[in-house]
């Protein structure tokens, strides 16, 4: 997926000559829209970027999250084992206050 920045998509480039385009009779030809969207690359190249701290930081967070495993294969096994010894226990009234919040965090 292509993100135009300029705000012309493909099907909205007007290709429909201006009377007054035609009537000038200039030799020099308009630049197509490729052309310009090259030269505005070319102007731009000179561009930089740089990061706030804040965002080094998220971003170091982020490596850091990623690092870490999806799931707690140690705690599964805990709840694995304690089902297999008929051991895991479920907290009733905790179970159903969990729920209350999730449905006030979904539907206010």
């Amino acid at each position: 997926m292509s993100v135009d920045f300029n705000g012309i998509g493909p099907g909205q480039v007007n290709t429909q000559k201006n009377p007054a385009d035609k009537s000038t009779g200039s030799a020099k030809a308009q630049p197509t829209v490729n052309e310009q969207a090259r030269n505005q690359g070319a102007a731009a190249s000179g561009d930089s970027v740089s990061l706030s701290n804040q965002a080094k930081n998220l971003k170091q967070i982020e490596q850091s999250l990623a690092d870490l495993p999806e799931v707690d294969d140690n705690r599964v096994e805990k709840i694995r084992s304690a089902l297999e010894n008929g051991t895991y226990k479920v907290d009733a009234e905790k179970l159903a206050q969990k729920m209350l919040e999730m449905d006030k965090g979904i539907f206010g």
